[in-house]
């Protein structure tokens, strides 16, 4: 299967070099020949470094480099069985350049979108057979991240769904099934852990270093919140939050918060701009987080909470499989463990009254249970045996 990936970015990229070490001849394009041609010099880089490191030979790494080649010109992807699309999150511009890919290319060709938050159904009702369009959301580096989910829109044809899964199982990832809707799994799933985060910091209850102390030491998160965001970039995280927030019709659950508008507005981006929730500049006094204990537990019990409640709401909406909201979150966003096998763990009673406690104190809808998690305690179900 010859692959086309359209932009040269670090996903675009990351995607070419999946595709050429797993024997896949590879296009890429992008209109800007100075980013190609910066594209091409960091995938020599990164092949060569791979074989310093005795993870593939000199002969893969030769191999790897002559299946891919460059192109300034939409028309190179012609002959390509399947594009992925990796450019900017802007639904319009991704409805055009589809409209135009579905023309020039050969009929049966696969049309993907890596979009993060797009409605897939959206870009494929710019096409005449919107039955080739799908979602192939890998995560970055593309090349490193085990998950990709793949999101099948409501026009999606099987064969174009069973034969764009097998080609990214191919490739050894660890892939997910999931609805065409806002945030898909993981950037769904994922709002409390920024969210709860930041409404805690509002209420005075901590800090940011208390904060993410609580979740590293006591929870095991490979970051805190605000040390992600800050990597991340606040810029970037609140534009997710505020999509998601207006996608789901202005849910409280999703809703953004002042404190990180007001650091993007201020320019404090995190480590990008040098300083985020904590200051990056050298020299920089570093904040001490406040270890006690039981403080720590509250913290870390209240996103933990909110975090389960999301992903078994994701299974009562069908969004995804049970298995799969676990693998989707400990595979793309390195969570310790699966949220639904945590809730087991936990006890989904005490997860229930933790909610029902919130909900009463707070009287915000952001609080509510899911249903589902309402029914299996009552029935005394668990979601892995």
């Amino acid at each position: 299967m010859k692959v086309g990936v359209l932009g040269a970015g670090t996903m675009g990229s990351g995607i070419v070099q999946l595709a050429a070490q797993n024997g896949h001849n590879v296009t890429l394009v992008d209109l800007n020949e100075q980013i190609l041609h910066s594209s091409e010099d960091k995938l020599v880089k990164i092949l060569s470094r791979l074989v310093e490191k005795g993870r593939i030979t000199d002969e893969q790494k030769s191999a790897a480099i002559g299946r891919i080649a460059y192109g300034c010109d939409i028309q190179d992807l012609a002959d390509c069985d399947i594009v992925i699309e990796a450019i900017i999150e802007n639904l319009n511009i991704k409805c055009d350049v589809f409209a135009k890919l579905e023309q020039l290319c050969k009929k049966g060709v696969i049309l993907a979108s890596n979009t993060s938050s797009l409605s897939i159904a959206s870009i494929g009702a710019a096409l005449e057979e919107p039955s080739k369009i799908i979602g192939i959301h890998f995560f970055n580096p593309a090349p490193l991240m085990p998950l990709v989910e793949i999101i099948p829109a409501v026009q999606t044809s099987d064969s174009t769904l069973k034969k764009a899964k097998d080609l990214i199982d191919s490739w050894g990832k660890v892939t997910v099934l999931c609805k065409d809707t806002p945030g898909f799994i993981v950037n769904r799933v994922a709002r409390p852990f920024y969210g709860e985060a930041l409404r805690i910091y509002e209420e005075g209850i901590a800090d940011f270093a208390t904060i993410d102390w609580a979740m590293t030491e006591l929870g095991g998160f490979r970051m805190g919140p605000f040390t992600l965001m800050d990597y991340i970039g606040n810029d970037v995280n609140y534009a997710v939050t505020e999509s998601v927030f207006t996608a789901f019709y202005y849910d409280s659950r999703y809703r953004p918060s002042f404190t990180q508008k007001r650091h993007a507005e201020a320019g404090y981006l995190g480590r990008k701009s040098g300083r985020g929730y904590f200051d990056y500049t050298e020299g920089a006094v570093r904040i001490e987080p406040n270890k006690e204990r039981r403080l720590g537990e509250y913290i870390l019990d209240r996103i933990l909470v909110m975090l389960i409640n999301e992903a078994v709401d994701a299974v009562f909406l069908n969004i995804a499989s049970k298995e799969d909201v676990d693998l989707a979150m400990t595979n793309g966003v390195n969570y310790p463990k699966g949220l639904l096998n945590w809730a087991d763990e936990i006890g989904l009673d005490n997860v229930l009254t933790k909610l029902e406690d919130m909900f009463n104190e707070y009287g915000e809808d952001r609080y509510r249970p899911s249903p589902l998690l309402r029914r299996m305690v009552r029935d005394n179900q668990t979601f892995f045996a």
